[in-house]
């Protein structure tokens, strides 16, 4: 994977007609596992021999530095994704594209919306990346309250929809009354040729050098969705039985709050809560453990990377994801959400028995190779 610049275009060119011209939109290039994934896809689709364009809402974020540098980057100058419909029009008419992939069910109203107004006959695929019912429960406003309904609008006017994990088109399909064979299911590309290169760079953090005690780590936005206050509350009762540390690498709004937690808990000097990491890979690869403490997800990408650099997973088994990435428990330990005595457990018992099943063919589906092909046929067909 090429390091690449992030490119602000003019929409003056369009596409030859022997070239086939996808475009990728997504609403920022911030660090985040959604614009993780459309960089991977991006950077499979351009691998692969096709023109890849993509469109963000509001340009600037880390993951413009991932994109192979043949790839284009559209700037729409919008923070939200409804206000830049006149641009993406625009765009639309000037580069022609085959097809839209669109990031989450806002691009996809905003991609509908755009392509009406270009009158062009691009095909507008949306991809839904979490779990609906929560994210409904868990905010507040009108247009969270409103979400099923015009979700429902703007995925039936889309001309496929690809839901991430079964249990997301499951969950769509309950809370918008679409049909569920009307969504398809491809997982994220996740496993990049790159990634033990990436997980072999140095880390220079003392808990990883030699004769330090075990590693128990976490990835992800510290955030209501993660619950990382019951993994702290799970480590407690794993250090108290022996010498270990627990490092969750990520920010957010609930880092006052882990905090707390750790200071409550009195375990200031064994829990260690470093940021964000624009290489998590090298953590993860020299961690014993790998924890996740969702309460929901739509899938589980860190879960994934874990799995591929050979690491031993916890997960609570949330809706939805981690049971279809560990086939029910078959690559990793599975226990109920909120369960802190469970979680202890589990991660002693894989902190005592590292051995795991060889789960390298079932990885195959999360590799950015397969999961292109698969929107490639969604193209095509």
């Amino acid at each position: 994977m090429l390091v690449g610049q992030l490119v602000m275009k003019s929409y003056g060119t369009t596409s030859h007609k022997d070239e086939m011209r996808i475009a990728l939109l997504v609403p920022t290039l911030e660090i985040g596992g959604v614009e993780r994934v459309l960089a991977n896809l991006a950077n499979g689709l351009h691998q692969v021999g096709a023109e890849v364009d993509l469109v963000v809402g509001r340009s600037g974020g880390g993951m413009g530095m991932v994109l192979e540098k043949e790839i284009e980057v559209f700037d729409l100058a919008s923070d939200h994704m409804m206000s830049s419909v006149p641009r993406l029009a625009k765009y639309l008419r000037a580069r022609k594209p085959e097809a839209m992939i669109a990031a989450m069910t806002h691009s996809s109203a905003a991609a509908v919306v755009a392509r009406a107004m270009a009158r062009q006959k691009v095909k507008i695929i949306a991809t839904e990346h979490n779990t609906m019912s929560r994210i409904v429960a868990n905010s507040s406003g009108l247009k969270y309250r409103l979400m099923p309904l015009w979700s429902r609008w703007a995925l039936n006017s889309a001309d496929a929809i690809v839901a991430v994990s079964r249990g997301v088109a499951d969950d769509l399909s309950a809370q918008t009354g679409i049909a569920r064979n009307r969504f398809q299911v491809i997982y994220n590309p996740v496993i990049t040729d790159a990634l033990h290169a990436e997980a072999a760079q140095t880390v220079e953090h003392p808990w990883f050098q030699l004769g330090e005690p075990p590693v128990i780590l976490a990835v992800g936005r510290l955030d209501k969705q993660k619950d990382f206050p019951m993994l702290v509350r799970a480590f407690r009762l794993v250090r108290n039985n022996r010498p270990v540390r627990l490092m969750i690498l990520g920010d957010g709004p609930d880092r006052s709050r882990i905090e707390q937690v750790i200071l409550d808990s009195k375990l200031v000097e064994d829990v260690a809560l470093p940021g964000f990491e624009h290489n998590p890979y090298r953590f993860i690869y020299r961690a014993a453990v790998f924890a996740s403490s969702s309460e929901w997800e739509g899938f589980g990408v860190a879960i994934v990377e874990a799995l591929a650099l050979g690491v031993p997973v916890v997960a609570t088994d949330c809706t939805y994801g981690p049971s279809e990435i560990l086939c029910d428990g078959k690559f990793g330990t599975l226990v109920p959400v909120g369960d802190h005595a469970a979680m202890a457990q589990a991660l002693l018992n894989a902190l005592d028995n590292r051995i795991r099943n060889d789960s390298s063919p079932h990885l195959e589906q999360f590799t950015v190779r397969s999961v292109v092909s698969r929107y490639l046929s969604v193209v095509a067909s």
